[in-house]
């Protein structure tokens, strides 16, 4: 169908820490160019105190000490707390032109975000002060507080000793990173999830009860709901031709899988896979969600009516009548409305897996 030209479409350890491993001695120095395996790594490690009602901050506070058992002999450990919105990118761009091996977001999504954020300015990736070799800071991730969606896609658990030893490890893999961009705005960046319309709406509702814990998604996607409308969107994959999407409800652009704590919303999507996958749901009505909330959170709701996936490197995003309304967000951080345009950067990060 065509519309207006558009095809449609041995020490003590904290109580919440697990039994002590045996301490290992495989302490890798990664990829970087210019490492040598008797040089002691720089760890920067960036903590949101006031993360999950202060709740990341304490486990922080606890976790510290084994730490720095297991890190301390082969790691120069230097602690970051970060004090306000955005603080977290200006920490981890000074950590990388000052040659930091390794910049460790601790905490949920929300600190990652910043972080990974942190690795970019004015369009460019970061890199160290007068760096004569090829250089890479490597980004690390201990989930603590709410824990994280992100880490969901590679079953990392919420243990906290699990990404210690993943630090250990020093294993790095590339990651693909999405970039947010808006004619005369600036350049975003996201590692996890990027959204638009109620799942978006929802989620900046979310955001003021995260108090409650990961209930605070079921209270902003009831909030959400009133008033909702499903809009007509343009839509533009890789830059071909522009199709209309009827009445769509939510938009879900995936580098992985989970979202909205624990929804599996794009369930083949992966941050290596140099693309996203972008499902669409439409036509949506309030007790639809009710009915296949199941199917969401399970990653079964491809086959379901009105749910379209498709693989894109890029899409474009507007309405088919503006109206400023359309909410736009990335790793759950509200980002404003409509226009967007959504592109993949291919292994753009060197991650500590």
């Amino acid at each position: 169908m065509v519309y207006h030209g558009m095809t449609m479409v041995s020490m003590a350890k904290p109580s919440f820490l697990r039994a002590e491993q045996p301490l290992a001695h495989d302490l890798s120095t990664g990829t970087s160019s210019g490492s040598s395996s008797s040089r002691r790594r720089d760890l920067v490690f960036i903590v949101n105190p006031k993360g999950a009602n202060g709740r990341t901050g304490r486990e922080w506070k606890k976790l510290l000490p084994y730490l720095r058992f297991r890190l301390g002999s082969e790691c120069n450990i230097s602690e970051s707390l970060t004090s306000g919105p955005s603080h977290a990118i200006d920490i981890t761009r000074e950590a990388i032109r000052e040659g930091a091996d390794a910049v460790v977001a601790v905490g949920g999504d929300g600190t990652l975000h910043e972080v990974v954020n942190g690795f970019f300015w004015g369009g460019k990736p970061v890199s160290k002060h007068d760096s004569k070799v090829p250089y890479t800071t490597a980004l690390g991730l201990i989930p603590l507080g709410t824990g994280s969606d992100f880490a969901r896609t590679f079953g990392w658990s919420n243990d906290p000793v699990d990404a210690i030893e993943r630090l250990v490890k020093g294993s790095r893999s590339l990651v693909d990173v999405g970039v947010i961009s808006k004619e005369g705005g600036d350049l975003h960046y996201f590692i996890n999830v990027a959204d638009i319309h109620l799942s978006a709406k929802a989620g900046y509702h979310a955001s003021k009860y995260k108090r409650f814990g990961n209930l605070c998604y079921v209270i902003g996607a009831l909030q959400a709901f009133f008033g909702h409308h499903n809009h007509d969107l343009k839509i533009r994959v890789n830059d071909g031709e522009w199709e209309l999407y009827p009445k769509v409800t939510a938009l879900c652009i995936g580098n992985a899988q989970f979202f909205g704590g624990g929804m599996r919303i794009t369930p083949n999507a992966h941050p290596s896979s140099g693309s996203f996958e972008v499902v669409t749901l439409q036509d949506f009505k309030w007790y639809d969600f009710i009915l296949k909330l199941h199917r969401l959170y399970g990653g079964t709701h491809l086959s379901v009516n009105n749910v379209l996936s498709r693989s894109a490197f890029s899409i474009e995003v507007e309405e088919v009548a503006p109206t400023n309304s359309i909410f736009v967000q990335s790793d759950g951080e509200h980002l404003g409305f409509l226009p967007r345009k959504f592109s993949i950067l291919p292994g753009a990060i060197s991650m500590i897996c």
